[in-house]
């Protein structure tokens, strides 16, 4: 196992809940309100930043889009938005 860089532990209550420690929630960017997604894999779990991983998956599926679409440079999708936001305010 590789030297984790943060390290802390949460009581389970008895309905399932766990109370973040501060450490974490900051290290994660959560605070009240915000959510958390649980991911399990090989008997590991993670916890992330529930819009982090949003944001993450979606740049996944998009990955490759832009190319697809003929837009070759950042030049060029920088262009599309905005006009793609022109049209939008024009509605």
């Amino acid at each position: 196992m590789s030297n984790p860089s943060l390290v802390n532990d949460a009581r389970v209550m008895a309905k399932g809940q766990v109370t973040i420690p501060k450490n974490i929630r900051a290290a994660l960017g959560v605070s009240t309100g915000d959510r958390v997604t649980f991911i399990v894999e090989n008997g590991q779990v993670t916890v992330v930043n529930s819009a982090v991983y949003a944001m993450r998956r979606l740049q996944e599926q998009m990955k490759g889009e832009a190319i697809r679409s003929g837009l070759l440079t950042e030049e060029e999708v920088a262009e599309w938005i905005t006009r793609s936001r022109r049209e939008e305010a024009e509605e």
